[in-house]
């Protein structure tokens, strides 16, 4: 019994679907390691304070103190 391509397209479809979810995937890794490294690159002095350039509400706010 010889199992041909032309009778069963679903195993084709189902073979150019995995290709594509494999390639986005590979793409969403290569573009997470690069935004990573332009940000780790962009780094300013003050990057390295906790909360720095945060615009809301400090920590101390609505402790009691």
């Amino acid at each position: 019994m010889k199992l041909s391509l032309t009778k069963m397209p679903w195993v084709r479809i189902v073979g150019w679907t995995s290709v594509a979810t494999g390639a986005v995937a590979v793409g969403f890794l290569v573009g997470r390691n690069l935004r990573a490294r332009y940000r780790m690159n962009r780094r300013t002095p003050y990057d390295f304070y906790s909360h720095a350039g945060d615009n809301g509400n400090s920590v101390e706010y609505g402790v009691g103190i």
